[in-house]
């Protein structure tokens, strides 16, 4: 038996972890849980057997659990140092960069096992010295996401998405300021963009969103407000037939991995976390040009002890070819056959079978 010390709410990580937990519960495992923060399951479909299991699991995370048990967390590389009272200690986290700082390499070593979702985190890392690191790839999230038969537009428009909260690691501005140099105020073709930062203010939302598109209306673009039900994501993920994964240095990429799971066509930058399950037969992809700093005083800022190096970039003609291909591949057909193949490829019980395999449940 393991103690599960994650978050359980609405966002990546919270959404990975109840992923997991419904795993142990389809299998009718039962585990202690220390919740990392406040237990909140508002963004799932209601389940109240599950709920009641994961209840169960917080009042017996607080009543049982033993010194030789394992700790399960999933979690930031800061803060790892305070685990719940057991000996052996396994964490899943995401890293982004490429410049491990002492401090987390520090928590990495403390650790008997650290599972990062991209082996290219696992290679730097390594290189840094810690060779109790592993791979671990994610899951599509068949409980929250399915493909959905509606049409959503009267005309043949070709939608492209953009996902994810808007920062300078993922390219958000870079991405539409060049979307909209090549295909803003084209009738044949539409931009969703679901990029709302729930850690912002509505006020600097709106103003990055502003300056992104250069202070101009744009009449084929729209912004998304936040989305805090994984019913609702599902049908904006179902909307687009084209999603566009251009972050400089991403752990994963769920929206774009679920997308591509649900059919849609993309143009992803060839790197980083992108690597473990977007290639050339799913997706449309883009070369990295360089590497670029990471900082934007916001997340990223140099000097601190964590989160320090760089992010891959990419050329904007590289980008904008990569998006002409995704068209013609649109064109040939609207569904992205090798992409459905990520839902049988990446199954939650093979993560939770491969935490299984270390020993760690």
């Amino acid at each position: 038996m393991a103690i599960f010390n994650v978050p359980l709410n609405n966002v990546s990580f919270g959404q990975v972890s109840l992923g997991l937990l419904r795993e142990a519960f389809s299998r009718k495992e039962s585990v202690p849980i220390f919740p990392i923060g406040n237990v909140d399951l508002s963004s799932e479909r209601e389940n109240e057997a599950f709920a009641e299991w994961v209840n169960l699991g917080v009042n017996k995370g607080l009543t049982s659990f033993d010194r030789t048990e394992i700790t399960v967390k999933l979690w930031h590389l800061r803060g790892e140092s305070f685990f719940y009272p057991t000996d052996r200690r396994f964490l899943i986290s995401f890293y982004e960069l490429d410049q491990p700082t002492d401090h987390e390499i520090k928590i990495v070593k403390n650790c008997d096992k650290v599972f990062f979702t991209s082996q290219y985190t696992c290679d730097v890392f390594a290189a840094a010295g810690c060779d109790n690191v592993e791979h671990l790839p994610l899951f599509f999230d068949s409980h929250n996401f399915k493909k959905i038969d509606k049409k959503y537009f009267d005309d043949d428009r070709i939608v492209f998405n953009v996902v994810g909260k808007f920062e300078h690691r993922k390219h958000h501005a870079k991405v539409i300021k060049s979307w909209v140099k090549k295909f803003g105020s084209n009738k044949k073709y539409f931009l969703n963009c679901a990029v709302y930062n729930s850690f912002m203010s509505q006020e600097d939302n709106n103003k990055v969103l502003s300056m992104a598109l250069d202070n101009k209306r744009v009449f084929n673009t729209n912004f998304l407000a936040f989305m805090a039900k994984n019913e609702m994501y599902n049908d904006f993920l179902n909307s687009g037939d084209i999603i566009l994964g251009m972050s400089g240095g991403e752990g994963w990429g769920l929206p774009e991995f679920h997308s591509v799971g649900l059919g849609k066509h993309a143009v992803i930058l060839d790197c980083n976390g992108y690597k473990s399950w977007a290639n050339e037969e799913n997706s449309t992809l883009v070369p990295p040009s360089r590497k670029i700093p990471a900082y934007d005083n916001v997340f990223f800022t140099e000097g601190q002890h964590i989160n320090q190096g760089s992010i891959f970039d990419f050329d904007e003609d590289d980008f904008i070819s990569g998006c002409e291909e995704a068209i013609k591949k649109v064109e040939l057909n609207r569904i992205n056959e090798k992409g459905l193949g990520i839902q049988e490829k990446f199954k939650v019980q093979y993560t939770y079978d491969k935490i299984t395999d270390q020993g760690a449940l």
